[in-house]
């Protein structure tokens, strides 16, 4: 009896070895369930990862994420996941719908290989295999351009086709990109069906762009509504229902609060960059000579907290205004740096007589000073200045140049945002009778509450004062609460049921057009 079990039990290990007792994948009971066939019970796990390994090689260089698609599946022992979970329950076949229709976002479904998933599908419907082997070719290219036509699918949707950041040089808003996790957990999910009807875009102004891209017949028009669709795609930061937004090509600010508009105004922004910029940039790299740099004056796009306001700001000069203007405006006249009320610097220390500074001494891109341009009358930022922080010196303020205002293309300024209506946008920010009396205070305006009237007379008796010397300095107040807000770039939206256009004013649309081409 001894001898017959050390017999036995090679025996039972020689038949192990040879699949006597195999158990038949997931995959392998999922079809043959689905079929009622018995070849898929056949269905030979090694034999299969040598094709997947294959059909990967040859498709991945494709793939928007090959990495982590391959990441994924070595996670999974390369077992047909797509396949398995979501062909039986026809989830595949929504899937395919789903990017058969997706011309209704823009999109062209070829860059989903769209065609291709439906012939797969209808050839293992067909369930016409001899063998089993004969399966896995079409199961593995069927599993792996499911699983990357979903996942680019469903990010295009819900993060934008293209980064913006990636094609816009000034373009500092961080958007939210899809990462392998959420790629992976995307890939993981118990109901196909599920997540494509969740991310379809909600938005109103999304809903209405598209409607309007569905009944436009202009190309142009089309054109403008897909660019614009795919902007409200990106995944900006959560503003929450109050917040500030200046739409650059419509030059205008609008306070919003749960969609309510609190406050709009016109806006001058800056100025489009010049011509040929980019092959100027490559001379002025060689040269190094000012004198071929070109001018870029555009505001940036950014997403930022109001979070002080100052009445009577001092401007600080940037170096570059300095250099291409202020330098020779004191060339040519050596009292114009006195008259226009801007102090000079050099080394931190104030020059008392800039008036007797001999200017072509020096070379205006090595300039050695700074330069300040003190409060009150003719300062270029006005009686106030709105300051949120940011990596480009940009700030929303006043001008005593109103007459911008009155242009149909106002992007003219530096780079900074003038707006139209400073007083009363301080008022809505610092949210309080008091505070707003005492910033009128300062810019000499009569308080709105008469029990107020003791500070605005002290002021004005003070600057009256011919015995003291009075100088105007900068008052900082701050906002009841800081308010988001965004620097954006719109070329179309939703507006009174109807859709507003505005020109392409930094032409920004056509470099955006030309990354989106290859999805279209």
């Amino acid at each position: 009896m001894k001898n017959f079990r050390f017999l036995i039990i090679p025996f039972i290990l020689t038949i192990a070895a040879c699949n006597w007792f195999k158990t038949p994948p997931e995959i392998g009971k999922v079809l043959s369930e689905h079929f009622n066939n018995k070849i898929y019970k056949d269905f030979d796990t090694v034999a299969y990862d040598s094709v997947f390994v294959k059909t990967m090689d040859s498709l991945s260089d494709g793939f928007a994420n090959p990495k982590t698609i391959k990441a994924f599946y070595a996670a999974n022992n390369s077992a047909p996941q797509m396949v398995t979970r979501f062909y039986a329950n026809g989830g595949l076949d929504s899937l395919e719908n789903y990017l058969q229709n997706s011309k209704v976002h823009g999109f062209n479904p070829k860059i989903f290989r769209t065609e291709e998933i439906k012939s797969l599908l209808e050839e293992l419907t067909a369930n016409k295999f001899k063998k089993v082997d004969e399966s896995y070719p079409v199961i593995a290219k069927l599993e792996l351009l499911t699983a990357n036509a979903y996942s680019n699918y469903f990010n295009y949707l819900n993060y934008g086709i293209v980064n913006p950041r990636n094609i816009f040089s000034r373009y500092y808003i961080k958007v939210k990109r899809p990462d392998s996790l959420s790629i992976s957990r995307l890939l993981n999910s118990e109901n196909i069906l599920d997540s494509l009807k969740a991310v379809q875009p909600k938005s109103v102004q999304y809903k209405a762009l598209q409607k309007a891209y569905l009944n436009a017949t202009a190309e142009e028009e089309k054109r403008i509504l897909l660019l614009n669709m795919e902007r409200f795609r990106w995944k900006l930061p959560e503003m929450g229902e109050n917040y500030v937004q200046v739409n650059i090509p419509d030059f205008k600010l609008t306070w919003l609060d749960k969609l309510d508009t609190v406050i709009s105004m016109k806006v001058c922004v800056g100025g489009k960059r010049e011509a040929g910029y980019d092959e100027k940039m490559k001379a002025f790299a060689k040269s190094g000579n000012l004198d071929d740099k070109p001018k870029n004056h555009e505001t940036p796009l950014l997403f930022s907290k109001i979070n002080s306001i100052q009445a009577n700001p001092v401007w600080n000069i940037p170096v570059s205004i300095a250099q291409s203007e202020i330098y020779w405006m004191a060339r040519k006249d050596p009292y114009y740096l006195s008259n226009s009320n801007i102090k000079v610097y050099y080394k931190d220390k104030l020059i008392n007589e800039p008036d007797t500074i001999n200017w072509s001494k020096y070379s205006r891109d090595k300039l050695p000073f700074k330069f300040k341009q003190g409060s009150g009358e003719g300062n270029a930022l006005g009686k106030f200045k709105f300051i949120f922080d940011n990596s480009s010196s940009i700030y929303l303020h006043d001008t005593n140049n109103k007459n911008g205002f009155n242009l149909t293309n106002r992007a003219i300024s530096h780079g900074c945002v003038r707006i139209e209506k400073p007083l009363e946008f301080a008022e809505l920010l610092v949210k309080d009778p008091y505070t707003y009396d005492k910033l009128r205070a300062e810019v000499d305006l009569l308080p709105v509450d008469s029990t107020h009237m003791k500070w605005y007379k002290k002021r004005m008796a003070q600057k009256a004062d011919t015995l003291n010397t009075f100088q105007l300095k900068p008052a900082w107040f701050g906002p009841k609460k800081a308010v988001p807000l965004i620097i954006t770039y719109i070329t179309a939206w939703a507006q009174d049921d109807k859709i507003e256009y505005r020109s392409d004013v930094y032409g920004m649309d056509e470099k955006l057009w030309v990354a989106m081409k290859k999805f279209r």
